[in-house]
């Protein structure tokens, strides 16, 4: 485990908003457009989870995306994916699903059951300038090829990044992000390093944790502050364990305008996504 000389320390705790998207699937928005700028390259962060049918049949069917990359974690249920690109997959229990739109596809998140839970997080990162026009690209990863470790009743994915010594399973060289799925035992304590220059934060999935003395619990997003001096992050367990995603990346420090599925960096380039949608010429 990292060692950590100058944790840092809680900047705010954020309490998401209810709503719906798809064709009415019931989530809650941790992190919306009031916080792109400060959590830079980061542009959203929606956590679903219901045992009602009716909140998740419904789905995403075909809509559009350009110009950022969606990463979706399943916790609980299964998620059918196909796009205009031609690729479809199975999201399922544990996996992830790391989509970059690029210069676009239109694509479908479907359930494939019909009783039980749905449960999981997706996350919105921005390309930068130069490859938000680049080609479509998409890769289902199951439980098993997400590499993992353990140490002091810790449990680490590591979806991107580094961690305990393990490489992710994607890597960004201009975001450079990590996303952690951590799962920690009562008690237990996990450090993690973090440069400096990145911007980070901790989404509670389930129990609570402590950050530099700072409690946050389930539904929770603790921003992690910024400054030259600090080198990582510190997190302990609450009494019932914890399980959480903690995210970091490098900022992008370009124009960020969005308009729904898509972002871009001006509003000429926004809508010129509009018209190749309505055309049918954006995922050509």
């Amino acid at each position: 485990m990292d060692t950590i000389t100058h944790p840092r320390p809680v900047e705010r705790i954020v309490q998401g908003q209810a709503t719906s998207d798809g064709a009415g699937v019931r989530l809650v928005r941790m992190l919306a457009q009031p916080l792109q700028r400060r959590l830079d390259p980061f542009l959203m962060l929606d956590a679903f989870g219901s045992d009602e049918p009716r909140d998740y049949l419904a789905g995403f069917p075909d809509h559009p995306h350009r110009g950022f990359e969606t990463v979706t974690l399943m916790l609980a249920g299964r998620m059918r994916h196909r796009d205009s690109a031609g690729h479809e997959g199975l999201l399922e229990p544990g996996g992830v699903q790391w989509m970059t739109a690029g210069r676009g596809v239109v694509h479908s998140e479907m359930p494939e059951q019909a009783e039980g839970r749905m449960e999981g997080l997706q996350l919105w990162l921005n390309l930068p300038a130069a490859d938000k026009m680049r080609e479509p690209w998409y890769r289902d990863f199951r439980a098993d090829e997400i590499p993992a470790a353990t140490a002091d009743g810790v449990r680490v994915r590591v979806i991107a990044g580094r961690a305990l010594g393990t490489d992710g399973a994607v890597l960004r060289a201009v975001t450079d992000p990590l996303l952690l799925d951590l799962e920690l035992a009562p008690g237990a304590r996990f450090a993690q390093s973090l440069p400096a220059a990145h911007h980070a934060f901790v989404h509670v999935v389930r129990g609570s944790i402590e950050i530099a003395g700072r409690a946050a619990g389930a539904r929770k997003m603790a921003i992690l502050a910024d400054a030259p001096s600090y080198d990582g992050v510190g997190l302990t367990a609450g009494a019932d364990g914890a399980r959480m995603l903690l995210a970091a990346a490098r900022p992008l420090n370009e124009p960020i305008v969005q308009l729904g599925p898509f972002v871009m960096n001006t509003r000429e380039q926004i809508e010129q996504a509009v018209d190749d949608f309505r055309r049918g010429a954006l995922a050509n």
